[in-house]
């Protein structure tokens, strides 16, 4: 009887809380640096989430360890919904595979909350660099084996994006690991390094601006914004097809209550015009999954992943 009463009490607490939430400023961490993909995806949001919950929303870039010092911070954090997660495919599917040890489990110490959005990767280099399509990019690569760099954050779907091509034709290239897509890109600017796995949202103002060179996008099929940019697949590496993806969770006890409400108030967000055409023009795509629907993915591309570091071999340690 005594247990009844304690958890019955429990609950009346839990949706006491959740009904008064959120009563302070809300945290939403970024596991990368300032000025990449997540952190822009992460800023267009918080925004109007905040003024739909009533309470300011602040992002928090904790980047290191391809993000897994992030994940981990908010996987321990009180399960109270005021310390959230944006996570993306790294931290979220492929970390659990690729470093031997990390101190969360993604599907395990999470709730998950919404899937925003995804997108390609686009296959980048240096103006300098003497290819101008997969083709060639592929024979360059091949006729100097060892001696071309390629950047990404360690862990996560840009650095797997690369090893999947890398394994799929047969190349010998160098990973030089970063903290976040921005100085990746800064370097290849500089031409530090030859070759990037570059998100769209990342990629294209620089490549528009004439910094860099797009040979391909990483798509199963063009994507409409860039109809004359070829895929992977078509272009050599038949089959290939990786992309990055964008959701908010948070730590795994947080109760139901207060996760259906951060849903209601992020879809509605991600759902409304000026979120959209804001997401257009850094070439998201809105891909919008609820919890149960967040949670099953994350289960499958922990999987999926998982098949491509085993296959590959990649690490991050």
């Amino acid at each position: 009887m005594l247990r009844l009463i304690f958890a019955l009490t429990l609950a009346a607490t839990g949706l006491a809380q959740a009904q008064n939430y959120p009563t302070k400023t809300v945290r939403l961490v970024v596991p990368l640096v300032a000025g990449g993909p997540t952190d822009l995806l992460a800023r267009l949001i918080a925004q109007p989430l905040g003024e739909r919950l009533g309470q300011q929303v602040i992002v928090d870039n904790r980047p290191g360890a391809g993000g897994n010092i992030g994940a981990e911070m908010v996987a321990k954090s009180p399960a109270d919904g005021y310390t959230l997660f944006m996570g993306t495919s790294g931290p979220m599917s492929i970390n659990v595979s690729i470093y031997s040890k990390i101190g969360y489990h993604p599907a395990r110490d999470f709730a998950p909350v919404v899937l925003a959005a995804s997108a390609p990767f686009v296959v980048v280099v240096h103006p300098s660099l003497p290819a101008n399509n997969i083709k060639q990019l592929i024979s360059l690569i091949k006729s100097k084996p060892g001696q071309l760099n390629f950047g990404a954050v360690p862990g996560n779907a840009a650095h797997l994006a690369t090893e999947l091509f890398k394994s799929a034709a047969a190349l010998d290239m160098v990973f030089v690991p970063y903290k976040g897509a921005a100085p990746a890109n800064t370097d290849l600017v500089a031409g530090h390094i030859q070759l990037s796995f570059a998100s769209t949202p990342g990629a294209m103002p620089l490549v528009k601006a004439g910094r860099l060179k797009a040979l391909a996008i990483s798509s199963a099929k063009r994507i409409p914004k860039l109809p004359d940019l070829p895929t992977i697949s078509e272009s050599g590496v038949p089959g290939y097809e990786a992309s990055v993806w964008y959701g908010i969770t948070a730590p795994a006890k947080t109760s139901p209550e207060i996760v259906a409400r951060l849903y209601k108030e992020s879809a509605a967000v991600l759902q409304d015009r000026a979120t959209l055409d804001k997401m257009d023009a850094n070439d998201f795509v809105p891909t919008v999954m609820n919890p149960e629907q967040f949670g099953a993915y994350i289960r499958s591309e922990i999987e999926k992943w998982g098949k491509v570091v085993k296959a590959t071999g990649a690490k991050a340690d």
